[in-house]
């Protein structure tokens, strides 16, 4: 018989992509999705497979609800996705933030332990635990020092996965990964905002793009690429943490540059520095050591960031173009 998957947050960029990989893998999906979202399943649409899915209502803050859907969908695997996942919303919604991103694991673990024990599960923990940096390559034994509410929730739930693992051993895994991004990413998210403003720029529909901290450095990877590495802890005979990085780190500004470049156009011609766009607290500089996935799950970054900003570039040129 087919496998099955419970997949939180399927309508965002992770779990569209992840979907995929497992529809096309034969994996019957079912997706959570909450009653107050508005209509996300755009993503859905662009990669096809919207009608393939089987959803869910559910929400992360109400474990009733999750104990439906596991009953539901009795699932061999479950991908908690779900998130309040924007970093700069969670300093003006650090309680909704608390509440999902880090209370929701717990009510999604316990449903499994109490209905489902024996189902696998994968928890998207996230590089921004790290926060303020501990070493100069971040991996799975780095402490950490999360530098917003975002980071701190992520970290509740990060341990209370490592719990759950241990006290009632449960195949309960955490991916901790660095930053990923595609054309699929949201438009609140930087790299988005500037391969977006590059193209609406380019087409005449736009005239300057206002960015707070670019010599910020982050770890970018290609979020289909990462998705690969979520099944692949779920495969494995033992749960563990594992950290998803391509171990390069590159500035907010050079991301820029690769964007308008890749348009015929100079950055510094179009960036405006804005102080509203600077973070009560900063985390200055993110690189990831992947080199346990790479030992343990065999995974490594199939996508370098000039293609993965040229992907998306060439994405929204099309979106723009279309408007």
């Amino acid at each position: 018989m087919a496998k099955s998957a419970l997949i939180t947050g399927i309508t965002g960029q992770d779990g569209a992509y992840l979907a995929k990989l497992l529809l096309d893998k034969g994996y019957q999906v079912y997706g959570l999705v909450a009653r107050r979202s508005s209509d996300t399943r755009w993503r859905l649409r662009e990669l096809g497979i919207e009608g393939d899915i089987q959803y869910l209502e559910g929400d992360l803050a109400d474990g009733s609800s999750l104990q439906r859907a596991l009953l539901k969908a009795r699932p061999d695997e479950v991908y908690n996705l779900g998130a309040q996942s924007f970093v700069g919303s969670s300093w003006d919604q650090p309680i909704i933030t608390g509440v999902v991103d880090g209370l929701g694991v717990t009510h999604l673990l316990e449903a499994i332990r109490q209905l489902s024990p024996d189902t696998r599960f994968y928890q998207a923990s996230t590089s921004e635990m790290f926060g303020l940096i501990q070493a100069e390559r971040q991996d799975e034994n780095t402490p950490f020092y999360p530098r917003s509410p975002y980071g701190v929730a992520k970290l509740y739930g990060h341990w209370i996965t490592v719990n759950y693992r241990e006290s009632f051993k449960l195949h309960a895994s955490s991916g901790i990964l660095f930053n990923h991004e595609s054309p699929l990413r949201g438009i609140e998210f930087v790299t988005r905002k500037v391969t977006d403003a590059a193209a609406r720029i380019k087409l005449g529909k736009q005239k300057e793009l206002r960015l707070g901290n670019i010599d910020a450095k982050r770890d970018w990877g290609f979020a289909g690429d990462y998705v690969e590495a979520m099944w692949l802890m779920l495969q494995q005979e033992q749960a563990d943490d594992y950290v998803v990085a391509t171990g390069i780190t590159t500035t907010v500004r050079d991301m820029c540059e690769l964007a308008f470049t890749h348009v015929g156009l100079n950055y510094r011609d179009h960036v405006v520095i804005d102080p509203q766009f600077f973070r009560p607290a900063e985390v200055d500089v993110l690189l990831g050591n992947p080199d346990k996935a790479r030992a343990k799950l065999n995974w490594q970054a199939q996508t370098s960031l000039a293609q993965l900003i040229e992907m998306m570039v060439e994405a929204d040129l099309r979106r723009v173009g279309r408007e």
